[in-house]
């Protein structure tokens, strides 16, 4: 175990499969990752996963022996969302069931909309269009035309919102103040110079 962890940290599980999208989690994950309340977890169908970028990860939980309470299920997107699982189902429903933070970005919207469990939810994605043979999508009007949607215990962001995605995401689980939230997000989307034009030098 972690010597930062301890009972009482939060746990934020980053759900991935393989030949994800290692890009989509990163700047999400290492914010959780620095916090002194949260401590960070991989989760997948397989024991080893390799991302798009060729990264392989050794995860910490398979889907049967992953915790039955989660305090941040993030589902991170990539090429092999079309899968069938029932493990998966039941883990994303229990999150959703239970009103607990759930973030999905990219494939993992796709999946989350094959299944029907966006049902209830404003929502965004990588283009509805996609989803006009799932029966189980049911809630068109619902989509909103935008980088990221957070509603309910739910964000959901397409694939070229990773930043907007760790925005959001973190404000949905109030890790810090939306100020504090938006120069923490701000640096990476802005860039360093502007950045300083709007709120100062950090490092200073």
């Amino acid at each position: 175990m972690d010597s930062r962890e301890n009972n009482s940290m939060k746990q934020a599980i980053f759900l991935m499969l393989d030949d994800y999208a290692d890009w989509e989690g990163a700047y999400l994950s290492s914010q959780l990752n620095k916090s002194t309340e949260w401590t960070v977890k991989t989760a997948s169908i397989t024991s080893k996963i390799t991302s798009i970028g060729g990264m392989k990860t050794i995860v910490d939980y398979s889907l049967v022996n992953i915790p039955d309470d989660i305090n941040l299920l993030v589902l991170i997107g990539g090429n092999s969302w079309t899968v069938e699982n029932e493990d998966l189902r039941h883990i994303i429903r229990r999150q959703i069931i239970r009103q607990k933070p759930l973030g999905a970005i990219c494939g993992a919207v796709d999946y989350l909309a094959e299944n029907g469990f966006l049902e209830g939810y404003k929502h965004t994605g990588n283009a509805q269009y996609l989803w006009k043979n799932y029966t189980n999508y049911k809630n068109q009007d619902d989509f909103v035309s935008q980088q990221v949607v957070r509603d309910q215990n739910l964000v959901t962001a397409n694939g070229t919102a990773a930043v907007d995605f760790t925005n959001e995401v973190l404000k949905l689980i109030s890790f810090d103040s939306d100020l504090s939230v938006d120069k923490i997000t701000d640096l990476y989307k802005l860039g360093f110079y502007e950045y300083c034009n709007k709120y100062g030098n950090p490092f200073d």
